[in-house]
């Protein structure tokens, strides 16, 4: 990958859990994301999954500054943007948007379509002249499926997939090159999924966007992924590209997050192995010694329990090489293929 657009190193947001009332005393921490490492290039698409609670919308509320880090960088075409504020954050938040996962909630109800898809214009004026700001919105309200005559109308009067068009509309309003997608899909119809999964598609070729693509369905995240991060209690613990990742996974939780993805083909089902992982996701408040998947890991051994693994390529598979040669955080990493592949190769989804 050439010179990244963005690139995280060992983000950390822990939150503090206090007691007391007069005399407020902390006694420990959330730890919700801890210690994470990527970089996205320009262009690219990022797919980061993993389960509820495992960090996700944080790194994302991270990465747009609504959220401070307790610790690491996040820079921006080699500028570290969790130091700016003022006029300086404000110039980099016009190039970094977000779309959000609720289609009902991102969107002021006491706004018209028009406003809220061009309130961009008003906090970064220099964007857009004011005589100017009216066709651009339609010309957005177009870009995204939608009628530009629609831009008098408020959000109630709109299915949650034109809802999340317009949230996608607001986000392309000041032509960023970074685009935070926390779930856009997930709280729409699986039809609605694909029609928006293609429009951001259509956009980033258009628009030469780069995306940070959050989601849980895995069949969702390699469709739009060039390369996907599996996050579990607040780190990455496998990263690869789109066919390293569903085609040769190394991770033990990777291959049980594949294992539950549904098959449409009936045969391929029958050949599937299910691996269905005991006990709960421990608590961030009290992480795991050594590796923090080893409580519900079938490979642990005492070695789990006392050193952390790096995030890393194997060392058995460094000199071998292939697909199976990518960054995975196990000490006893080891391929293993989960979903049936087509005869295309494009897997299930």
């Amino acid at each position: 990958m050439a010179e990244p657009i963005l690139e995280v190193r060992d983000l950390v947001k822990h939150y503090p859990l206090t007691r007391g009332i007069l005399f407020r005393k902390q006694v420990g921490a959330v730890r919700a994301v801890d210690g994470v490492d990527f970089a996205l290039g320009r262009g690219e698409t990022l797919g980061i999954v993993g389960e509820s609670g495992c960090g996700k919308s944080t790194v994302a509320k991270m990465l747009v500054n609504l959220e401070r880090p307790t610790s690491g960088s996040i820079r921006y075409k080699g500028e570290d943007i969790t130091r700016l504020s003022g006029r300086a954050l404000k110039a980099v938040r016009r190039n970094i948007q977000m779309v959000f996962q609720d289609p009902y909630t991102s969107l002021n109800p006491r706004m018209t379509v028009g406003d809220i898809i061009g309130e961009p214009y008003d906090i970064h004026p220099e964007a857009a002249p004011k005589g100017d700001r009216r066709r651009r919105v339609r010309e957005l309200l177009d870009v995204v499926g939608l009628n530009p005559e629609y831009i008098n109308r408020y959000p109630h009067q709109f299915s949650g997939g034109q809802r999340q068009r317009i949230g996608i509309a607001r986000g392309l309003a000041l032509r960023p090159e970074v685009i935070v997608a926390d779930e856009p899909v997930s709280a729409l119809d699986v039809s609605v999924q694909a029609q928006v999964v293609n429009l951001m598609d259509r956009l980033q070729s258009e628009f030469g966007l780069a995306y940070v693509f959050i989601a849980h369905d895995l069949s969702i995240v390699r469709h739009i992924s060039d390369r996907v991060g599996v996050m579990y209690l607040g780190r990455i613990v496998e990263t690869g590209t789109d066919t390293e990742i569903y085609e040769h996974p190394t991770h033990p939780y990777t291959q049980a997050l594949l294992s539950a993805v549904p098959v449409p083909d009936p045969a391929a089902r029958e050949h599937r192995e299910r691996i269905i992982l005991t006990g709960d996701v421990p608590s961030p408040t009290n992480i795991p010694s050594g590796c923090r998947f080893r409580t519900r890991c079938w490979k642990a051994q005492e070695r789990c329990a006392l050193e952390v693994p790096a995030l890393a390529v194997p060392e058995w598979f460094g000199t071998a090489g292939g697909p199976a040669a990518h960054d995975s955080a196990c000490h006893f990493a080891a391929e293993k293929q989960v979903v049936p592949v087509d005869e295309d190769g494009d897997g299930p989804g």
